[in-house]
This record gives C-alpha cells, sequence and structure tokens, in this order.
C-alpha cells in the first residue's frame, strides 16, 4: 500500500522532455494514470522510456511491464536511440496460455477467461514486488483483447487505476488503438489522455503530431504539436502562441539598408519589430533586396537568420559575391545563419521552433525565402495563414525585423500571387518588370507602410557590381505596375546602362 508523502500527491512530474513539460504546464501528476495512445509506430514506446530514464536520473524506482514486446526487443529500441536502460527494471508478463509449453493448455474454461485474470495478476505482482513510483504498462491493447467487451474491458482497467493509486504509482498505459470503435472507452479514467498520431503525406515524410485531450484540473495548450523521431528520442514542437509574450520596447529602431535611394523609398528605412514582404515576379530581385537590408544589419553587428526553401547555400554564396556582399566571414562567425529547408521533409512546427531558438539567441532579423516553401510544409493555405499569423506576431513582439518574400505567378501581365499576405505585413514593396528601349528593366514600389510615411512614385530597379541601385522617380511611365508601360514623358529618365 502507498506509504509516501500524501501531500505530494497529484503534484508535477517531469515527461522527460522540457518540450511535453511546457505543453502540459509542467508534466503529468504524480500518483495518477494517464493513457497515451497511437496507433503502432508512432512514438509511444520511445516517449514512455524517456519518461523512466527521467525519473531514474532523480532516484525514482521505475518499472517498465511490457506485454506486447519483450525486454530485449525494448533494449533494442533504446540502443537505437542512445538511451540508457540501467536502472529500470524490465518485466515482461506473458501468460501461460500464451506460450509454447503445451501443459499449460486447456480447453475446460474459456481460455480467455484465464489469460485476463493471470495477466492483470502478472501486472499487480510486478508492482507488488518491485515498489516502483513510475510504471508504464506497454500495452492495453492486450487486455483489450483478453476482456472481448468494452464493458468488462472498462471494468478492468478501472481496477488497475485503483491499484497504482493504492501503491503510488504514477503509471502511463499505452494503447496502440487497434480497435477503433471504443477508443474513447478510456479517456473518462485517465487523468490525462496524450494522442501521438503519423499522417502519411501524398510526396515527402510523414507529419507526425502529439495532441494532449484532457489533463485534469490543469491549464494545457491545446491543438496539435508537430514532432519528430530521431537519435535520442522524441523532439517535440510546442505549438507557438503569441499570448505571454512581452511586447518590445516603446523605443523606435530604424533598420536602414545602407542604399541611400532605397531608404529613401521606403520613408528612411525599416522599423524593428515590424514585417515587411517582397512581392513580385520570379527573378525581379526580391531576394536581393531582401539581402540588402541582411547585409546591412550584419554591418551593424547584428545576428540574422535566413530561412530558405529553395536555394542551397552554395548557390547563396555565389550570388551574394556575385552582388558584392562579401557573407563567407559572416556565416564562418556565425552571425548570419543560413538554413536551407526541403518541405518534402520539414514540419511548419519544426521550422517555427527553430526560428524561435534563433530570436531567444539574439537574432535581430529574419528573412523567409519564401512563402511559397512554406506553404509546402503546411500543405493548406488557410493553416499558413493563420500559422504566420503567430509566427509574425511573435517576432514583431520581440523587436525581429522580419522580411517575407513571395513570387507571383507569371512573368509580366496581370500577376496575381497564390495567397494574400498583404494584410500581416506592416509593409509591401511591389516589383514589376517592364519594356523600354528593347531592354526588359525592373520596377521598385512601397504600395503599403504602417509605420511611418513613404514615397508613392515608381523607381527603376537594378544590380551592378556595387550591388543594389535604386534609380529616379519613372515620371514619364504609365501602367508600370500593370506591366504593361506606357511612356508619356518628353525626357527618357532612365539610368544609363554601364557595359
Amino acid at each position: 500500500m502507498y506509504d509516501g508523502n500524501a501531500t505530494q500527491d497529484g503534484d508535477i512530474v517531469t515527461t522527460g522532455l522540457a518540450s511535453l513539460d511546457d505543453i502540459l504546464t509542467g508534466g503529468y501528476a504524480r500518483n495518477r494514470c494517464h493513457l497515451l495512445e497511437g496507433q503502432p509506430g508512432s512514438g509511444k514506446t520511445t516517449l514512455a522510456l524517456q519518461f523512466l530514464i527521467a525519473g531514474q536520473a532523480r532516484g525514482e524506482k521505475c518499472l517498465f511491464i511490457t506485454i506486447s514486446e519483450s525486454p530485449r526487443e525494448l533494449r533494442q529500441v533504446a540502443r537505437t536511440h542512445g538511451l540508457d536502460l540501467t536502472g529500470i527494471e524490465l518485466f515482461e508478463c506473458v501468460p501461460p496460455e500464451l506460450s509454447l509449453d503445451t501443459e499449460n493448455y486447456q480447453s475446460v474454461m474459456n481460455a480467455s477467461d484465464l489469460e485476463l485474470g493471470e495477466t492483470v495478476g502478472s501486472v499487480m505482482a510486478a508492482v507488488v514486488a518491485a515498489k516502483p513510483t513510475l510504471v508504464v504498462l506497454d500495452s492495453l491493447s492486450e487486455v483489450r483483447l483478453l476482456a472481448q467487451g468494452a464493458l468488462r474491458y472498462r471494468r478492468q482497467v478501472l481496477a488497475l487505476k485503483h491499484f497504482f493509486h493504492q501503491h503510488g504509482c504514477t503509471a502511463l498505459l499505452l494503447d496502440d488503438l487497434t480497435v477503433r470503435e471504443d477508443e474513447l472507452t478510456l479517456h473518462s479514467i485517465a487523468h490525462g489522455v496524450l494522442r501521438l498520431e503519423q499522417v502519411a503525406m501524398d510526396y515527402g515524410a510523414e507529419r507526425r503530431r502529439i495532441r494532449v485531450f484532457k489533463m485534469r484540473g490543469r491549464a494545457f495548450q491545446g491543438g496539435y504539436h508537430d514532432f519528430v523521431i530521431h537519435a535520442g528520442g522524441l523532439c517535440i514542437f510546442p505549438r507557438l502562441i503569441t499570448a505571454g509574450h512581452d511586447d518590445m520596447p516603446a523605443e523606435r529602431r530604424i533598420c536602414r539598408s545602407g542604399c541611400a535611394e532605397l531608404d529613401s523609398l521606403v520613408g528612411g528605412g525599416l522599423d524593428a519589430g515590424t514585417t515587411t514582404l517582397f512581392q513580385g515576379a520570379s527573378g525581379s530581385g526580391k531576394s536581393t533586396l531582401a539581402l540588402q537590408f541582411v547585409w546591412e544589419a550584419l554591418e551593424r553587428g547584428e545576428p540574422a537568420l535566413i530561412v530558405s526553401f529553395e536555394e542551397t547555400r552554395r548557390n547563396f554564396q555565389l550570388r551574394a559575391t556575385g552582388l558584392g556582399f562579401g557573407i563567407a566571414d559572416h556565416l564562418d562567425s556565425g552571425r548570419l545563419s543560413f538554413v536551407h529547408v526541403d518541405p518534402a521533409e520539414t514540419s511548419a512546427g519544426e521550422i517555427s521552433d527553430m526560428i524561435r531558438r534563433h530570436v531567444s539567441a539574439g537574432c535581430c532579423l529574419v528573412v523567409l525565402d519564401s512563402l511559397i516553401g512554406y506553404q509546402y510544409a503546411l500543405r493548406d493555405e488557410t493553416y499558413l495563414l493563420l500559422h504566420m499569423h503567430e509566427l509574425l506576431t511573435y517576432l514583431n513582439l520581440k523587436g525581429v525585423l522580419t522580411l517575407l518574400v513571395l513570387s507571383q505567378a507569371g512573368t509580366v501581365g496581370a500577376l496575381e500571387p497564390p495567397f494574400d499576405m498583404t494584410y500581416l505585413a506592416d509593409t509591401v514593396l511591389l516589383l514589376r518588370y517592364f519594356e523600354a528601349g528593347g531592354d526588359m528593366r525592373r520596377a521598385l514600389s512601397v504600395v503599403k507602410k504602417r509605420t511611418g510615411s513613404h514615397e508613392a512614385g515608381i523607381r527603376e530597379l537594378y544590380f551592378d557590381a556595387l550591388g543594389v541601385r535604386v534609380g529616379p522617380r519613372l515620371s514619364g511611365f504609365t501602367r508600370v505596375v500593370s506591366s504593361r508601360p506606357v511612356y508619356t514623358g518628353a525626357d527618357p529618365l532612365l539610368v544609363a546602362r554601364r557595359a
């Protein structure tokens, strides 16, 4: 019987993962039963092992009761993740009827009646012998099959719950959801319910996510949270929630580009804690304009992060060097972090967690290039807008200057973005191609800036050995924004091209 400190009853017990503790606002509840469910391969056993390993490290007595796997299989799983099970007692519960010993066979009584009683009895005997404070039972699916009915199954699990409580055990009950019709049977019994899911995509790696269904007496972060399984176990990425993050200081900090004409166009520079959207056709110069602001920030000694979905690190360095930006030293020093993301292999939660870690380390400027790749990581436009709303609000509250790159379909004529991001951006820069004098030219204009004034004119944009160049206003042209310009002026005001 439980003879521990009653004042600790219901206290917080860490899950073994700081990120999951954050989602649960602390962890599991001491001396309570928690249901950990998910289809085979979703990561239940690995998460349970991490829970016991953390408990053993702080001196708790830990017991893993396995019905569906042997201790040898468990140790092999632990080795693949680099987990050490030393000090954790492993008990294999194998009823005689499930063995190959013919002397244990009988046909007088229903075999399931004997097997269920023997299985539950073995579990209880193992707990009494080991006197653990932390217990994992893997899995309830075998108990469900032996019970052969929802009512009997529920009563057996309820009996186990009371037994664990009487013996002072904080228990994790694993269920692989092999029977879907009664998957909610145990939700009212368990103190907390967590479900792990893996979703196969049409292309790319499967997506894994965890959801907390309930945790009695405690607030928790609802919804789905992405996670991955790698060497070391589960790595969970809590869904980004802006509530609780303090706002940035009231003083205004201007981030200039280092190009006087560009700064003049945007009203002196971009404000820290705001979001700027560069929108235009492919190749019109969106990424290069963003790089101009990144370069100036690096020269001021401010760390920056570029998250690229289309461009590799090698191609990025080649492009930057060709424009006169010597970013190699900044990359080597770590002041500039360049992360190439494969949207087919990476979830949006993993991306936002990576950005959050860089911001926590002091990053002042973040570039997302481009939002099309971010959309592929989420696989849904609606979720992209919700996710970007949370992410951009978080970055703004942290005083980070965020630069977004969004390509529009087509090259000339009427161009439409795949989705509308302008309402989330504080500043919007529009880039367009236009034809003049037998050359393809670029035009740049600011169509929106919430935090101050900006030029209303349209200027020519071009790049040469000196980097980003912004010419005078295209006062002799009309319909440049529609990419169907008409020259109505008397004098050619375009910048002469250098040989």
